[in-house]
């Protein structure tokens, strides 16, 4: 096996690396670093612009991050190879929306569907639903995919997907509950309100609820603390849980009852300074979110994202709001 196959199929989506006992992530971060600052093109093209010393020993600390929007405007691929199939952000803001190739869906399905199970459970316990209208309705969703991969790994005879059917989804979960498999619900924030506005229940007490995020153009936002304590009035819950992924990750991260996100084992999340994209911010202090997830071996696993957020000393973090496009400065606007 030569040096690129070997890199792109130990971090691919679905890898085992990740369990491995002896995995490393700061050592395979800057193997996955050296790869793609030369076979993908985009990334190459943002270092040179960036100055990059492509020679030169490579840390963690002082590498650049490929700014998100650029998936907008390019193709991001390591290496040539056929995309399986293509996922696009929701594109609510009526700007361009995100494309990001992905190599195997069957590898996504495995690795998201790992990532899920690590933090709540088997799959098999769970009866899967989804209320997610912007995303169904948009197409080429990532997390559509991923939820669809869910249902199947769950066994569930029916893809319970909802659109603004409110009276059918409290009709199911009902008799979910009655069937005695565990709730999951993954649902996009203002048709979650919506929906517990108008059908109150009281969910199995083992029941997840996930909330995706997804208020933007629908007035002012609830806090995510203030939204999950109406949702756990209104569903009979003691904790509600977010999600954190976009188009452009293969990874996921989960909230745990606190509210912070713990990256799994091939993510990690780095804060900097909203001045200066490269300089790292310790721990409590709120900065912009930078992405390093090896499961994108296959595009660009460096990403700076548009989210601003808290690191905490035990690797968690949270999401405090969204860079205004004003506040974007250097590194951010370099390659777009």
């Amino acid at each position: 096996m030569n040096v690129q196959n070997d890199v792109l199929s130990r971090y691919a989506p679905g890898s085992s690396t990740y369990a491995d006992q002896d995995f490393d992530f700061e050592t395979s971060a800057c193997e996955v670093f050296q790869y793609q600052s030369i076979q993908c093109a985009v990334f190459h093209e943002f270092l040179n612009a960036f100055g990059w010393p492509f020679d030169d020993p490579v840390s963690l600390q002082n590498i650049p991050f490929l700014p998100v929007e650029a998936f907008k405007y390019h193709e991001v691929m390591t290496s040539s190879w056929n995309p399986e199939g293509i996922f696009r952000s929701s594109g609510t803001q009526g700007g361009m929306r995100s494309r990001h190739l992905v190599r195997s869906l069957d590898g996504y399905r495995q690795h998201t569907s790992h990532l899920f199970s690590a933090a709540f459970g088997a799959l098999a316990d769970f009866q899967v639903f989804a209320l997610l209208p912007n995303y169904l309705e948009a197409g080429d969703s990532s997390l559509v995919h991923m939820v669809r991969g869910f249902m199947q790994a769950s066994g569930q005879k029916t893809q319970h997907f909802y659109l603004h059917d409110f009276e059918s989804l409290h009709r199911s979960l009902q008799q979910c509950g009655q069937e005695g498999k565990r709730v999951l619900l993954f649902g996009v924030t203002f048709a979650l309100l919506d929906f517990a506005t108008e059908f109150p229940m009281n969910l199995p007490a083992d029941s997840i609820v996930i909330e995706t995020g997804g208020m933007k153009g629908r007035g002012q936002e609830l806090s995510r603390s203030d939204l999950h304590r109406f949702l756990g009035t209104q569903f009979n819950l003691s904790h509600i849980f977010s999600e954190y992924g976009m188009t452009e990750l293969m990874s996921q991260a989960y909230s745990d009852r606190n509210g912070h996100f713990f990256p799994p084992a091939s993510m990690r999340v780095v804060i900097k300074e909203i001045s200066d994209p490269m300089v790292e911010l310790p721990a409590g202090k709120v900065g912009v979110i930078h992405i390093i997830d090896l499961a994108n071996v296959n595009t660009c696993s460096f990403i700076a994202t548009a989210d601003l957020g808290i690191k905490h000393d035990d690797g968690s973090f949270e999401v405090i709001g969204r860079l205004e496009q004003s506040d974007l400065r250097g590194c951010h606007l370099m390659y777009v």
